[in-house]
């Protein structure tokens, strides 16, 4: 039997980051809390273009169509990107183009058309695909390989809470000074265009304020020298067998699968929150918007506590329990119609706090290079967060909106069935997802 080599010098410890890479670091950071304040504002403005537009449910959730939709279109143009042009040009991109994406509000207001809004709501998002699929490689490499996996869970904590300032901006700035529907009722024409032009106004505020950040960290990053290696980029040269091996193996297919079940799940519980606090609970315009604020502090703080399960509990074992746990948080707001339920509707944010981050680990899980574009794959299933809240509120349209519930419930389910696949396939290896992946910020 071969023995271990052990040094008894006590081995120099690594910085998490580099004291001449730390501005760089925190200007990425930065980066993160945008783009998170940016997607969970937009779980508002369904609502909100209802009331404004006079629309249906479906046709409000285009909204979240537009934002996930140009997630899924521009995952591997981002990845092509930073590994042409390496890390900073890829940020430098995506934040260039949802600056843009924020400043186009501005006539889509002027305009009061909803598809300018859908527009300007497409470019800001994919701008934010090109950063995010940047931005996080970029944390990584900013210091050492011992101690990437704590960089980037630092960098990943100020998604969350940029998500919380977004919704905060809603609950604060948007929803409370709305006018109510029941004054548009007695309105006139004329009346009625300008309050349209009041509300729109207040929408437009906010991402103007997003897009005036955006153009400073621009700045803040495009006239700094950042020393980072750009050969760690992701190589699609060989992109066609790559593909070819990554179809073939069930735990990435699968978990390709998982993830756009969790995507629409998540976006789902958060899209229709509000909508879920009025139209069930009967709670007015202003105050609905707590309820999501409470949904996003309730994950924030679940995905710390879900960090330190998971070095309690097998990774898959967790998200089979928390998959569970959603599923019957779903059926206690699809047939419990009161306070009960809407808290049952906030308490999901606790089960998909574990998701993205294990699944992710989990369908990467032995690919070697192949996850560089493995991972882009994954990217690409945000697009969940597009199609499937249109399910979500089709089924609010002709049944109810406490049975529209039973979508995300659905997704919810087939995301314990893989965890119950890789519970059985690997059950006698000893393999675990990581804790720490490449997370978006829409968890």
């Amino acid at each position: 039997m071969a023995t271990q080599v052990t040094d008894r010098t006590k081995p120099v410890k690594e910085k998490m980051v580099e004291r001449h890479l730390l501005v760089p670091f925190i200007l990425l950071v930065l980066c993160f809390a945008a783009w998170g304040a940016a997607a969970n504002l937009t779980d508002i403005l369904v609502g909100v273009f209802r009331g404004i537009f006079d629309m249906t449910n479906f046709q409000s959730s285009l909204v979240q169509f537009a934002y996930y939709g140009a997630y899924f279109l521009l995952a591997l143009p981002a990845a092509f990107i930073t590994s042409r042009f390496g890390y900073k040009t890829g940020v430098l991109t995506g934040l260039g183009l949802a600056a843009i994406g924020g400043l186009l509000f501005l006539p889509a207001s002027n305009a009061l058309v909803y598809g300018f809004f859908l527009l300007a709501l497409f470019t800001l998002a994919a701008g934010l695909s090109i950063l995010e699929t940047s931005a996080n490689p970029f944390v990584i490499a900013l210091g050492s390989e011992e101690t990437a996996t704590r960089r980037l869970n630092l960098a990943q904590a100020f998604n969350p809470i940029g998500a919380n300032v977004g919704v905060l901006l809603g609950a604060i700035l948007i929803l409370p000074r709305l006018t109510p529907e029941a004054s548009k009722t007695i309105m006139s024409p004329e009346e009625l265009q300008r309050a349209q032009e009041r509300d729109l106004a207040l929408v437009l505020n906010p991402y103007l304020g997003i897009a005036a950040v955006l153009i400073i960290i621009w700045l803040l990053i495009a006239f700094r020298r950042i020393p980072v290696p750009q050969d760690a980029a992701p190589d699609l040269t060989r992109s066609g067998n790559v593909a070819t091996r990554l179809w073939k193996n069930k735990q990435y297919r699968y978990g390709v699968a998982a993830q756009f079940f969790n995507m629409g799940a998540q976006t789902c519980t958060w899209t229709f929150t509000i909508l879920y606090a009025q139209d069930v609970v009967g709670i007015s315009e202003a105050n609905s918007g707590w309820f999501l604020q409470a949904s996003l502090i309730l994950f924030l703080v679940a995905r710390f506590v879900m960090v330190w399960l998971l070095g309690i509990f097998r990774p898959t074992k967790l998200l089979l329990i928390m998959a569970m746990f959603g599923v019957a948080c779903c059926l206690v707001a699809m047939f419990v119609l009161n306070i009960i339920g809407l808290l049952a509707v906030v308490a999901i944010s606790a089960s998909i706090s574990l998701m993205f981050p294990t699944i992710y680990g989990v369908a990467l899980r032995g690919l070697g290079e192949d996850a560089k574009f493995g991972a882009a794959g994954l990217v690409m299933a945000i697009l969940g967060g597009a199609l499937i809240p249109m399910v979500h509120a089709l089924v609010m349209d002709i049944a109810s909106p406490a049975l529209g519930y039973v979508v995300p419930g659905v997704c919810l389910a087939l995301v314990a069935v893989y965890a119950f696949f890789d519970l059985r396939r690997s059950q006698d290896t000893g393999l675990a997802a990581p804790t720490s992946v490449l997370d978006s910020g829409r968890e």
